[in-house]
């Protein structure tokens, strides 16, 4: 009866990890602070609360191409065409081309967390109560990482186990049985952990998710870029342009 041990130790990881995780969710999904009821999002808000800088950056760069301001290659190159920015996103992103105009579109993409403007969108959602705290989205990622290393535990502790059970197909089917128990809770809170972040943004709060779905009903189905916005580049119908921003 060794392999118990084992056993305890495999459960005593899962419940730290899935409490860990669920610790996170919980206060991502908690009280987000005072909102402005009427408050209705910009393009750019709406971005930034479904996907980040980096759907800010999808959002400015075909707003631009939707202009004609800017060329986007299906090969994944950005030209410029008109180099003054009208907003202050337009001047950051252009800041980034190179001096010949041209750049990778995914290095402009990779740039935008770090422009000024969309620290100050950020800033602005944040003091609303419209984003997730980079310390919620952290603990987030953390509780994830921690419940797929207690799934990785669990099954070196079963391998273990059934090296230590005495020999037999009763002791190895009992064996098994008992440790698919904390496999299938890992796997359960991973599965739903998946569907959730499909279903919800990492960065928008509550109150913030509302917003974009109100957004999505009053201007989604007659805007493009609003579509893109919040569903990101899968939103492009264009394959040229899909590509450019893969």
């Amino acid at each position: 009866m060794f392999w118990v041990l084992f056993l305890l130790l495999a459960w005593a990881g899962v419940l730290a990890a899935c409490v860990r995780l669920l610790r996170a969710s919980t206060e991502a999904a908690g009280p987000d602070g005072s909102v402005v009821v009427d408050h209705r999002l910009s393009l750019y808000e709406a971005a930034y609360l479904a996907g980040g800088p980096d759907r800010v950056a999808v959002v400015t760069l075909l707003s631009m191409e939707r202009r004609r301001r800017l060329l986007l290659a299906h090969t994944g190159w950005a030209t410029v065409v008109d180099p003054v920015g009208r907003d202050p996103h337009e001047r950051d992103l252009l800041g980034a081309f190179g001096p010949d105009g041209q750049s990778p579109v995914r290095a402009l993409r990779a740039a935008a967390a770090g422009h000024r403007a969309v620290r100050d969108l950020a800033d602005r959602l944040a003091s609303a109560g419209l984003t997730v705290s980079d310390a919620v989205r952290g603990a987030l990622a953390d509780g994830l990482r921690a419940v797929r290393r207690a799934t990785g535990l669990v099954l070196v502790l079963a391998a273990a186990s059934l090296a230590a059970a005495p020999s037999g197909a009763g002791a190895t089917a009992t064996v098994l049985w008992w440790f698919s128990l904390p496999l299938l809770l890992t796997l359960t809170c991973l599965a739903v952990a998946r569907f959730e972040g499909h279903r919800h943004s990492p960065w928008a709060s509550p109150s913030g998710r509302r917003l974009l779905v109100e957004l999505q009903r009053a201007d989604g189905p007659a805007d493009p870029l609003t579509a893109v916005a919040v569903h990101g580049v899968r939103a492009v119908t264009d394959p040229g342009l899909r590509a450019a921003l893969a």
